[in-house]
């Protein structure tokens, strides 16, 4: 059975969430309302599911199957986690696990060695337009002495799964995640057929995925995720002289995939709609987001935007991004028709406390039952919360300007739409003080200070050691500082209200004046009037400056002088009557300067030798 920590027992929602669990524990033997879509299924039922003979709703969620055969709610009725999934799982435990790595066939694509999987990024295969790499393997589960008898795949002898790399920026790095994928017919390693294994290259404490999925279990209004920490032995019997043994790869989280299978798990309608965020803001993009029956549909170029990971019936999709772009709705009614508010805004509250600043596009699932039009969130790779300490040490410049609070998600124009709303960030601000009185310095501390017992013995040593991007020390100050920073993001959340809101700046154009630039116009919560900054430069830190004016009131400026072929930076800052600034949403992606490469607020173009204009573009 799961370890229980005292953190858990002594949880001060522990009445809140003992009463969720007990209104969900009475329903569980008869079913899960809305959340499949009106099916009726027990928690541990583990056939696909059927169509219901009748529906049972608790008598405070009362609703009725309408004459198109939707089942309709009175009032919102959140979904909620199977919770008592994590039940059997020991946070502290180390799950061991052995690959031995074998050459398959070109019939199915694993004709490939280790090293072809492990020499590429993501990018590569993107550039060349075929799939990802993946090669035969038997997978074994065990402990450190080998693996274990009666454990997944102990008699296994010919291969059972297969692996591929996994993951996008990270799999740049030298150290890989990994996918391994149970063939069919092979079983399930706890009830899942997909391994996902993360190294999480890019932070020291290597516990923050793990760490924030485990508090989203005890977080009403959150949905989560198994994990399990996994130690990975590699045995490649691919290379030219394979010696045969076990190499240790050390220390990876494994999370469990959100597919089909997990809806099923967690009591959600796994026939229903659900889609991976890979970099979507909720725009319409008609030339891409069509029905797969239209004429140009084009799967790959939909799968840029959104991944498909469910019914490929793309219409709801379609329609909520119809009234959700159309100007002409308001959006308390475009929001009350497809969006669950406790879902929402328990998903933003929490991802604004723990500082998750890469969750304004990508990062996330969205989910809809069937027959059900409300679309619901569920989050994906939380390795950069709770990232601001390991940020000031690295000088990386991510969040000094608008990646805070409310200002992190303006680009997203769903979460602008409903944050101009002073009801709705009401409710938001309800929520983050739930959360905030949950998500203590005390419970942080705790919670970190216990995964760093179980994480160390393996970071501090080969090979994970070699590959860490901060020294011991600084990761020994990192991880003490951790318990401050939700209420260093909850300030930052509060000045986010107060600032003006980020914007775009537009490509600067020739004019028979000179260079005429225009910007998209700021937001004020407190609509007081705003000015305007314009500098330009030739350099990135504006040491070589070439114009600049302020107290500008439009949105448009003509910098009077021709300018030279060659690379010009463009900088646009907004300011309100109280002094508060904001500058644009702009990145330039610098090759030096600060150690993450992002110089934030900053639009770079070039005058080509004909007089011409092109601005940078940074695809990642």
């Amino acid at each position: 059975m799961r370890r229980k920590s005292s953190f858990k027992r002594n949880s001060k929602f522990l009445g809140k969430k003992g009463h969720i669990r007990r209104a969900a524990g009475s329903l569980a033997a008869v079913m899960v309302v809305l959340a499949c879509g009106g099916c009726t299924q027990t928690p541990d039922e583990n056939m696909e599911m059927g169509e219901p003979e009748e529906v049972v709703v608790q008598e405070s969620q009362e609703g009725a199957i309408n004459e198109e055969g939707r089942y309709e709610t009175i009032g919102n009725l959140p979904i909620h986690d199977n919770k008592s999934l994590y039940d059997v799982d020991d946070d502290f435990a180390v799950e061991t696990m052995y690959l031995t790595i074998q050459k398959g066939n070109a019939s199915d694509g694993t004709d490939h060695t280790w090293q072809e999987i492990n020499e590429h990024s993501v990018y590569y295969y993107e550039e060349q337009g075929i799939e990802r790499y993946k090669t035969e393997a038997i997978l074994k589960v065990g402990d450190e002495n080998g693996p274990v008898l009666g454990e997944y795949g102990y008699t296994d002898l010919t291969p059972n799964a297969t692996v591929c790399v996994r993951g996008q920026t990270s799999s740049r790095g030298r150290q890989k995640n990994y996918k391994i994928k149970i063939k069919d017919g092979k079983g399930s390693y706890k009830d899942q057929t997909i391994i996902n294994l993360n190294k999480h290259v890019g932070e020291s404490l290597r516990f923050r995925n793990k760490l924030c999925y485990d508090l989203m279990e005890e977080l009403p209004g959150m949905m989560s995720a198994r994990t399990q920490f996994v130690h990975l032995y590699v045995k490649d019997m691919t290379a030219e002289n394979p010696s045969g043994e076990y190499e240790d790869y050390g220390l990876y989280t494994q999370v469990e995939q959100i597919n089909k299978t997990y809806l099923k798990n967690h009591g959600l309608d796994n026939k229903g709609q659900l889609y991976k965020i890979n970099f979507f803001e909720f725009y319409r993009y008609e030339d891409v987001i069509k029905l797969n029956t239209d004429a140009g549909y084009d799967e790959k170029a939909f799968e840029r935007y959104i991944e498909i990971k469910g019914d490929t019936d793309h219409s709801k999709l379609i329609a909520m991004l119809d009234d959700l772009n159309n100007d002409m709705i308001p959006i308390e009614e475009t929001f009350a028709k497809w969006f669950d508010e406790d879902n929402v805004f328990s998903w933003l509250a929490f991802h604004i406390l723990v500082g998750n600043k890469d969750t304004q596009a990508r990062n996330c699932f969205i989910y809809s039952p069937l027959n059900v039009d409300k679309w619901y969130f569920i989050s994906w790779d939380n390795d950069a919360a709770l990232m601001d300490t390991e940020r000031d040490i690295a000088e990386w410049k991510d969040g000094d300007e608008w990646q805070v609070g409310i200002s992190n998600y303006w680009g997203n124009v769903l979460f602008r739409k409903v944050l101009k709303s002073d009801q709705y960030r009401a409710k938001l601000d309800d929520k983050i003080n739930e959360y905030r009185a949950f998500l203590t310095k005390e419970r942080i501390q705790e919670m970190a200070q216990a995964y760093d017992e179980v994480v160390r013995s393996y970071v501090e040593r080969m090979p994970d050691v070699g590959f860490l991007p901060r020294t011991l020390e600084e990761r020994e100050q990192i991880k003490n500082a951790i318990a401050d920073e939700v209420e260093q993001n909850y300030q930052l959340y509060l000045k986010s209200l107060e600032n003006p809101q980020p914007f775009f700046i537009g490509v600067p154009e020739r004019s028979g004046e000179g260079i005429h630039v225009t910007w998209d116009a700021s937001y004020d919560f407190a609509n007081e009037d705003i000015t305007y900054t314009v500098e330009l430069a030739r350099d990135y830190y504006f040491q070589d400056p070439i114009f600049y004016e302020d107290n500008i009131f439009v949105l448009e400026l003509t910098i009077p002088q021709e300018l030279e072929p060659g690379a010009y930076f463009l900088r646009v800052k907004a300011t309100d009557e109280s002094g508060n600034s904001q500058y644009a949403f702009d990145t330039y992606m610098a090759s030096t300067g600060s150690v993450s490469g992002n110089e934030y607020g900053i639009k770079c173009f070039y005058v080509l030798e004909d007089g011409s204009i092109v601005e940078d573009i940074y695809e990642e």
